[in-house]
Formats: structure tokens, sequence, C-alpha cells
């Protein structure tokens, strides 16, 4: 599910051709999906409180198979869009399931190894999307990249059904804040609908200036975190922000958005730098992070385990300063740098971040209670989605101001985004040294 956030990036080229559409149309089918998630994450901490697990989980994986039958048989452009919305309303509510699911079955000395597994999933799917789908357009139909995707997902949904069992623990659901569904769509979609407009470039611009959803959606959060910090009084809150109290949580959620940040702003960076400056294909582009992403997978249940041992801060310390490390190396490429050496430095920053996240989504999860594994799920996930809006649109901005061919990609645009980059990777050394000694095996302490 994870996978398709980016899978349909490499096809754009061959869907504005097919589907006789242009490219700014041709993007939403990407950015329909992110503006989906971002609106219906924030939601899934209260259905997973007013809902049994298993029912949230059929009734997500049945939206996303749903989605892709649709996608697949599209005759054209706005049923295409309608099943990529349908498949993102699924996506969105399951990774908060998978998060909170664990932290209700897995004991506490083992939930590190298994968040490892889950750290696969969602760090490295996003960043093979663009090479797996250009394997597949290299001899299939773009159709196919939801028809081989169709029965993996219908098998996932039948061992649901068989198989999945969480004990309901519910205790009398809150009902959902009519106010706060409203204001939580326009803030989060206007956040990250904006800083997608903020990075899009070409010879059209945006298609509305950034700053209207930008100023929309940071009127609308104010608005929304009021309300909920009012509604939490009577634990009535539609996304309660108490999980911001604990420090841990806190510290831990913003090494996640640094990462998310840096991984996604390399995700489009480093193909435009192969592309474009050192004058590759596609395909070249999209399998330089093939390895750096094969590794990161091997690595989670590694992390994990040694996060189960020893804590966060012995992984996050030295994962922050391979990440700053890669970051510095991509900043003084050049166009006459092989391609070897990016693949390198792609190794080591994907290895740095997979020492990051396991941890760090282990860590901030165990500093709660019970009680608020959905509604602290639920903000890291929303919040990764507007990390990864964020550090595409700073990045593909800063190259285009930077840039000497009038915003197109070229060595001094890509090495002052890498720059900042650098800067960025510096904040999350110093942050993680913040991070906890040791693991939490219960519910942490609030810390005002």
């Amino acid at each position: 599910m994870i996978l398709n956030e980016t899978i349909m990036s490499v096809a754009l080229p061959v869907l504005i051709v097919d589907l006789d559409i242009v490219a700014r149309t041709a993007q939403w089918l990407t950015s329909g999906f992110l503006l989906t998630m971002a609106v219906v994450i924030p939601m899934s901490g209260s259905l997973l409180q007013r809902y049994p697990v298993r029912t949230i989980f059929m009734a997500a994986m049945s939206l996303f198979c749903v989605g892709t039958l649709v996608a697949a048989l599209a005759p054209g452009f706005a049923v295409l869009l309608a099943g990529r919305i349908v498949q993102a309303c699924g996506t969105a509510v399951m990774v908060p399931l998978l998060m909170t699911t664990v932290m209700k079955l897995i004991p506490a000395d083992r939930r590190g190894q298994t968040m490892g597994t889950i750290s696969i999933v969602i760090a490295v799917a996003p960043a093979v999307g663009p090479t797996l789908s250009g394997f597949i357009l290299g001899s299939l139909d773009w159709r196919w990249m939801f028809w081989i995707v169709l029965p993996i997902a219908l098998l996932g949904l039948l061992a649901g059904w068989m198989w999945l069992r969480v004990a309901d623990d519910r205790e009398h659901p809150t009902p959902i804040d009519p106010v706060s569904v409203p204001l939580s769509a326009i803030a989060f979609a206007g956040l990250v609908f904006g800083l997608s407009e903020l990075g899009a470039s070409g010879p059209d611009g945006p298609a509305v200036p950034a700053w209207v959803p930008l100023g929309a959606g940071a009127v609308a959060m104010a608005l929304f975190g009021a309300r909920q910090l009012r509604l939490q009084r009577d634990d009535r809150a539609f996304l309660d922000l108490r999980p911001f109290t604990y420090r841990r949580f806190s510290v831990s959620v913003g090494l996640v958005v640094i990462g998310f940040t840096g991984l996604f702003g390399a995700i489009i960076m480093v193909p435009l730098y192969v592309q474009d400056v050192l004058g590759k294909s596609a395909l070249v582009a999209g399998l330089t992070s093939l390895p750096g992403g094969l590794l990161m997978g091997l690595a989670g249940p590694l992390v994990g385990r040694v996060y189960d041992r020893h804590g966060a801060r012995r992984l996050v310390v030295p994962g922050s300063i391979m990440l700053f490390l890669s970051l510095c190396g991509f900043a003084t490429m050049s166009a006459a740098t092989p391609v070897w050496e990016l693949v390198v430095l792609q190794t080591i920053m994907m290895v740095g971040l997979s020492m990051m996240f396991t941890p760090l989504m282990t860590d901030a999860l165990s500093a709660l209670p019970d009680r608020l594994y959905s509604h602290g799920s639920a903000i890291m996930t929303t919040l990764q989605q507007v990390a990864g809006a964020a550090g595409t649109a700073l990045f593909v901005t800063v190259m285009a101001k930077a840039s000497d061919s009038g915003g197109a990609p070229d060595m001094p645009g890509v090495h002052a985004a890498f720059i900042t980059a650098a800067l960025i990777g510096a904040v999350a050394v110093v942050l993680s040294f913040f991070t906890a000694t040791r693991p939490l095996p219960a519910a942490g302490t609030p810390t005002h």
C-alpha cells in the first residue's frame, strides 16, 4: 500500500501520452493520493478508538482492493484518479493501524525488532517505487502496476479475515467532533498541497499561488489545535495532542520528521541530478537507489534487536551522523561525479536512516500509555506525509532559485539543494543526543 505513494512518478510521461492529458493534470495522480492521505490519517486515531482493529483492517484492505481494481480497469483519467483516491483512503488508515496493533500485541522487549520490520515497509517502499514502476513499464502496459498488486492485496484481505485477532479493549469511544473534521481536512490538505505547489516547477508554474493553500492550512491548523486542546480536557479530542507532553515522543517524532524530509528530498533530487546533470536514463536513476533501499530493508530487523537491548541513542547518534555525512557528500558532487560514488552515498544515507527510523518510531510509541497509542501513531504518520511534501518542496525550490538555467536542474541548483539538506542533517545530529539511552518497557510519564 505504501508503494503506491511513489510508484506513479515514473509512469506519468506514459500516462500523459496514453490518456491524452497535460503534465499538471497527470501530477494529480500522485498529488491526489498524498492529499487524501493527509486528510484521512488524522481521522484514524478516532476511528481506532471507535471500532475494533479487525473491522478497521477489513475496511481498509477492502477499500484498497476496490481502488486498485478501479484503477486497473480505468478507461480514462477521471476514473483512474478516483481509483487512486479510494486506494489512498485504505492506505491512510493502515499505517496507524499497523503501529497500534504492534503496540497491543507485541511484548515490550520485542517491539524494536518488530518495528524494524515495519520500517522496511514505511521507508523502503517509497524509495523503490520508481524503480519497480520503471521495470514494469519497460515491458508491460501501465495498468499492470495495479494488476500485479491486486492479487497480493486480496491475499492480505483473506489473511486478515482468517487470522487477525486483537483483543477489543476500547473504553467509552468518544463521538467524532463535527467541527474538527473539516478543520483537520483544510489544515493538513492545505499544508501538503501548498508545499507541493511551492515545489512545482515548469513553464506554467504552480496552478494556484502556494501562499493561498499554505495560509488557509496554517489558519485551520491553529484553529484545529486550539479545538483539540479544549476537547481533550474531557477526553473528547478528535486527534489527542497529549502525546506531545511526553518528551521521548516529541524528540523522536522531531527526528523522524527531519529524516523523512531528507529521504523524500533525496528521492526527487537524485533522479533529477542523474538524468539532467549526468545525462543518464530514467532506469539508471531508479537503480541508483536500489542497493541502499535493499540494505535498508535488511538492516531493519537487526537495528530493532539492537534497540531492544540498548535503547535508541546508541543507534540514532551514529545514524544521524551517517545521514549528515552522506548529505555533505551529495553537496560536493559535480557533473563529473561517477555513478558508483552516488550509489555509495545513497547507501550510506539509507543505512543511517534505518538506524534512526526503527528506534525512533518504537521509542516514540513506547513512551505513551495504551489509550494514546492510536493518536500517537496518527500524529507520527501525518507528520511523515507533511515532512515528505516539505522536503520535496524545499529542495526543488532551492534548486530552482539557485539554478543558472532559469529553474531547470543544473549543477549550481543541485549543489545548493544538497547544502540545504546537509544543514538539516546537522540539526538531526544535535537533536539525536537528546534521545533516550535505554528502551522503555512501560508507559512513560508526561513531561510538561
